[in-house]
C-alpha cells in the first residue's frame, strides 16, 4: 500500500510510535525549551513532540523529492498573531528541522542529493518503513 493514499494524521501518528523507539532519533536536551517557530507563543505542550514532528519530516520528504531545510520551514510555518495589526506568515524553526534532518540520516531514512536539485530525498529504508506504516493504517 502506497503511503499517499492513507489519512496523514493516522499515517504520521503510526510513524511517530514507530520512531519513538528508535535510538537515533530521541530528542535533544534543548528540545524542551524551544519553540518551533517564531509565530508560537510557547513551545509544543506534547511530550512526544519531537518524533511525531521527524514522522511528518519524513513523510513531507517522501511526497515532495529533494527537499532541504528551506521549503520544510515554509511547510511548517505559521500566521504570527500581532495584537491589532494585521497577521504575517512566519517560517518554522530551522534548528529543529535541521536536527531531525541529520537524526534520519543517521538512522539511514534520508540521503543528501544533488543531481537535479539539491536537497534530501528518501533512502529504500526509509520508503520501506513508510509503507510498513500505511499498511498498519
Amino acid at each position: 500500500m502506497d503511503a499517499r493514499d492513507k489519512d496523514p494524521q493516522k499515517l504520521v501518528s503510526v510513524a511517530a510510535e514507530k520512531l519513538s523507539s528508535m535510538e537515533e532519533l530521541k530528542p535533544p536536551a534543548w528540545s524542551s525549551f524551544v519553540k518551533t517557530g517564531s509565530a508560537k507563543k510557547r513551545s509544543p505542550e506534547s511530550p512526544n513532540w519531537w518524533s511525531v514532528r521527524a514522522a511528518s519530516v519524513l513523510r513531507r520528504i517522501y511526497l515532495d523529492g529533494p527537499v532541504g531545510t528551506s521549503r520544510l520551514r515554509v511547510v511548517y510555518g505559521s500566521r504570527k498573531k500581532r495584537g491589532t495589526k494585521r497577521e504575517h506568515f512566519y517560517k518554522a524553526s530551522g534548528a529543529v528541522i535541521r536536527a531531525i534532518l541529520q537524526q534520519l540520516e543517521t538512522a539511514g531514512m534520508v540521503k543528501k542529493t544533488d543531481k537535479p536539485k539539491k536537497g534530501r530525498v528518501i533512502t529504500p529504508k526509509g520508503q520501506k518503513f513508510l509503507e510498513s506504516a500505511a499498511k498498519s493504517v
